[in-house]
């Protein structure tokens, strides 16, 4: 099976995450997508608790099920971990599958910040897809760029306490989920309207 690894922060996931999943199994050569939260930032970013990332990619995904689960590799292993290291761990996991990466435009500007960025070039290979600002490479350019989105700008409106703003970026189950929990430093003050 072809599995597409759309790995990142997911700090919260939102909706561009289950757009970008959409996209890759529908129009690409891909069976499945499966969405990998990082256990620890590889560059030190600060971040909810695994557990509740995980709990949130579950939920972001539930529309999406038939073709996307969520995997806890990253946790598993231990660490902050290298996408390469990931990926070799994945191939021993499942022999099975063929592993690929979906990355957004923008992270190619940090490809030199990549373990071995050239073998999971290689070995895996890339879909990419354009971010408002950074438009795909013309070898890459499938017309499609994802509304600028950002988990950090929903953490912001979340430490305000600013639900409303966040309604349409986040999935309303991930909402619920963020309330709940208290997450992102939500003031005690912010509920969801029944």
């Amino acid at each position: 099976m072809r599995i597409a690894i759309l790995g990142g922060s997911f700090n919260p996931p939102h909706v561009c995450h289950v757009l970008a999943a959409t996209w890759v199994v529908s129009v690409r050569p891909v069976d499945r997508v499966w969405l990998m939260p990082v256990g620890e930032h590889a560059f030190g970013k600060q971040l909810e608790p695994f557990a509740d990332r995980l709990e949130m990619c579950s939920r972001a995904v539930e529309p999406i099920a038939t073709f996307c689960e969520v995997t806890d590799i990253e946790h598993r292993l231990g660490g902050p971990n290298r996408t390469i290291d990931t990926l070799r761990a994945l191939d021993a996991e499942h022999p099975e599958h063929r592993f690929s990466l979906v990355i957004g435009a923008d992270i190619l500007t940090e490809a030199t910040a990549w373990k071995a960025w050239d073998v999971l070039e290689r070995d895996y290979g890339f879909h990419v897809l354009g971010r408002d600002g950074y438009p795909s490479p013309p070898d890459q350019d499938f017309g499609v760029t994802l509304p600028g989105v950002s988990s950090s700008a929903l953490r912001e409106r979340l430490a305000r306490g600013d639900l409303a703003g966040c309604r349409g970026h986040l999935s309303q189950s991930v909402l619920d989920y963020i309330v709940e929990r208290r997450l992102y430093d939500l003031p005690d003050s912010a509920t969801l309207a029944p």
